[in-house]
Order: structure tokens, then C-alpha cells, then sequence
């Protein structure tokens, strides 16, 4: 989960005020809609995750759709707030209740079950998010990973990083 945030925090590294609003079409989202559900979502499902259903009552999932931000720190701000509250609940995860059930509109789960659904949502809305970014930056964009032809040199830095020596004759290989 830290990587996927920190990607989302790269990409709002390169964006201006008025990027973080663009939308491509009237039905599509900006990435201040995208994160106002994200956040959202992680305040509803990782609040007092372990007693209470992860649907707040207080949660309007439509209105997630709906823009009203005015500033680019407000929806980083609002992001934070979501990252937190998904963290502090992930701290809370023990040998002890990771089987334990726990409900997300009123449907039973384990919460190691609960995790892996929202492994699977947050980097979904992340990669949106990379991806609009990169539109909108065109020629400015900054790269989250390997660089556009660019591999053999990556290939070549990890060859040297992790070399025969490091891990012996018989190890198996090392997979990226």
C-alpha cells in the first residue's frame, strides 16, 4: 500500500492547480474526484474497522463524485486523511485477528480477506491517476518507473546491485 501511495505522490508532485481538476469529458473524473473517493472509501471501510461495517452510515458514496475542492492542498490534504486512517487500521492487524470477520455492507469477510479487496481497488484508482497525470503532462512527464528505452541499463544496474557474490553459486534467481 506505501508503494502505490507513493506513486500517487509523485504523480501530484508534478502537477499544477489547474491539472489536478482537468477532466478529458463531462463523464469522465479528475484526479480531485478520484481521490475525494479513494479517501473517502478509506475513511469509510478503515475506521473502527474491526467493530463497526465498513459502509458508514455517514459515507455518500455519490457525492464522492462530485468535485468540491477548491485548492490542490485540499485534496492533498484529503488524501493524507484517507492514507492515514488506511495505515492506522493496517497497524492494527494482528496474527490474532487477521481471520477475525469483519463486514463491509453487511457482507462477512476475514479481514486479511477486507485487506486484498483494497489492494485491489486503491492501485486501480492510482493507475488512473499516473495515467491522467502522464496526459496531461505529455513531453513534461516525469517517469514513476523504467524510462522509455531505457530497460537494458535498468537490467544492467540490477545485474551489478545483485551479482553472484552477493547470493552464492546455488541461489536461485532473484525476480522483479
Amino acid at each position: 500500500m506505501e508503494y502505490y501511495k507513493m506513486l500517487g505522490d509523485q504523480a501530484f508532485s508534478q502537477l499544477s492547480e489547474e491539472e489536478i481538476f482537468w477532466q478529458f469529458n463531462g463523464e469522465s473524473n479528475s484526479i480531485a474526484v478520484i481521490v475525494k473517493h479513494m479517501a473517502g472509501n478509506m475513511l469509510s471501510r478503515w475506521t473502527n474497522f474491526l467493530t463497526e461495517d465498513g459502509e458508514k452510515s455517514w459515507r455518500n458514496r455519490d457525492v464522492e463524485f462530485v468535485n468540491t475542492f477548491k485548492t490542490k492542498a485540499e485534496v492533498l490534504d484529503y488524501w493524507e486523511q484517507g492514507w492515514t486512517c488506511l495505515f492506522d487500521a493496517l497497524n492494527q492487524i494482528t496474527e490474532e485477528n487477521l481471520y477475525a470477520t469483519i463486514y463491509i455492507r453487511n457482507e462477512a469477510h476475514s479481514v486479511i480477506d477486507a485487506v486484498f479487496r483494497q489492494l485491489a481497488h486503491y492501485p486501480y484508482h492510482v493507475g488512473q491517476i499516473v495515467y491522467i497525470t502522464k496526459m496531461s503532462k505529455n513531453s513534461d512527464w516525469k517517469t514513476l518507473s523504467i524510462a522509455r528505452n531505457k530497460s537494458g541499463e535498468f537490467n544492467a544496474v540490477m545485474r551489478n546491485r545483485f551479482s553472484e557474490d552477493d547470493f552464492g553459486s546455488n541461489s536461485s534467481p532473484v525476480c522483479y
